[in-house]
Parts: C-alpha cells; sequence; structure tokens
C-alpha cells in the first residue's frame, strides 16, 4: 500500500455553480479541495505506464470488493457508502480544460466511491481515473491542481449518507502507471480542521482502497 508523501500543498477558494445544460449525472455541484496535494508518480508500477499492457475495463467489484468495503488508517476507520464506475468521463467530470484533457488522453472510465467514518465525523472520496498512458495520468493530475481552473471530478452523491459539503476539503492526487488516484476528505460538514494531519490521516485510509491497481500490476507481469 503506497503512503501518500506531500511534496506541495495548494490553499485555494472553492468555486460554485454549474451548467443545466449537462445531464443529471454531471450536474452535482461543483466542489473544490481547499487543499491539493499531488506526489510525483509512482516509480513501482512502471508495467503500467500504458493500458495498451492493461487493456480489461475496470468493474466496480474490483476497485470496491469486499476489501475495500472498509479502510482504515490509525484512529480512522471509514464505510463504503456507494460506488459508481463512470463510462463517460465528461459526465461525472467538469471544467473544459480538464474535460478537453481527458478526451486527449482517451479517459474511458472514472471510478468512485463515497466513504463515511464510522463516527460520522469525516466523509472521503476515492477516485479512479483510467487514461491511455502515464503521460495523459501526469497531464491530468496538473490540471486538477485547482490552481489551474481547469476543474475536477464531482463526488459521489449517496441518498441518506453524509455528502461533501463544499466546506474545507483535502485532495491527495498521484498517478500509477495510466491510473490517477484521488483520495479526497473533509469533516462532515465542512469545518476546516485543527491541524492539516487530521485530513492527512484520514486520506491515508481512503487511499487503502487503490488496491486494484496491485493487483493489476500482477496481472501486467514481468
Amino acid at each position: 500500500m503506497a503512503v501518500l508523501v506531500i511534496v506541495a500543498v495548494v490553499a485555494v477558494v472553492a468555486m460554485g455553480g454549474g451548467d443545466d445544460k449537462k445531464p443529471k449525472a454531471a450536474a452535482a455541484v461543483r466542489v473544490l479541495p481547499k487543499v491539493y496535494v499531488n506526489t510525483p508518480a509512482n516509480p513501482q508500477v512502471k508495467k503500467l505506464a500504458d493500458r495498451g499492457k492493461d487493456k480489461r475495463p475496470l468493474n466496480k467489484s474490483e476497485v470496491f470488493g469486499d476489501d475495500d468495503k472498509s479502510v482504515a488508517h490509525g484512529k480512522y476507520t471509514f464505510t463504503l457508502a456507494g460506488a459508481d464506475v463512470a463510462g463517460d468521463c465528461k459526465a461525472v467530470t467538469w471544467g473544459q480544460e480538464l474535460q478537453t484533457d481527458l478526451d486527449k488522453y482517451a479517459c474511458t472510465q472514472v471510478a468512485r466511491g463515497a466513504y463515511v467514518s464510522n463516527d460520522k465525523q469525516y466523509v472521503g472520496q476515492f477516485l479512479a481515473l483510467n487514461l491511455a498512458s502515464l503521460q495523459g495520468a501526469e497531464q491530468v493530475v496538473r490540471d486538477l491542481d485547482p490552481n489551474s481552473g481547469a476543474g475536477f471530478v464531482s463526488p459521489l452523491t449517496v441518498k441518506g449518507s453524509t455528502n461533501f459539503s463544499g466546506g474545507f476539503s483535502a485532495a491527495y492526487s498521484q498517478s500509477f502507471g495510466h491510473y490517477v488516484v484521488i483520495s479526497w476528505v473533509e469533516k462532515a460538514g465542512g469545518a476546516q480542521p485543527q491541524t492539516m494531519n487530521e485530513l492527512l490521516d484520514a486520506s491515508i485510509a481512503i487511499e487503502r482502497a487503490d488496491d486494484f491497481v496491485w493487483e493489476r500490476l500482477v496481472l501486467a507481469g514481468e
């Protein structure tokens, strides 16, 4: 299990607004993290740099299987409240520049899992984008930096569960070969934490759902 290494922290202001002409799947509130941290591409998964060696599409049970229904790190334990694997990357993202690059680099899927901490004090989103290559994944993590203004992924909303409020949240991204993986966390209600270590530690719990990457690495062979 990879642990994110903080290399940069950027504080940004959350953006609002919407587009009534977009399909319902893309009409979720446009939420940006207040803090965005991207870790350099994971060098252990070079065999996954090209989707040509990993052609089988992701499925929900693979990304959010039994081992990922409950994830934990330290004092933080989260339970999966809902999951989705979209085959239309534009439908679950917003921002013209981001969506242009998703087209350019052949994004075929966006997996989203909504998690709620067992004490109901934190909410999390695990996101995975399936691009054609590491080059595309690296461009997308740059686009996702809120300072770029390119756009972001819409959080998955789950009926009857605590969802992202649009308050203070932190997202931690990394390229794993042709995949972009993001763990995104917020205190329930959107309050700012006393220290960023709260959200960092909570994000490491959410990041535990990246098991599918390592399984794909084994399947890719030598």
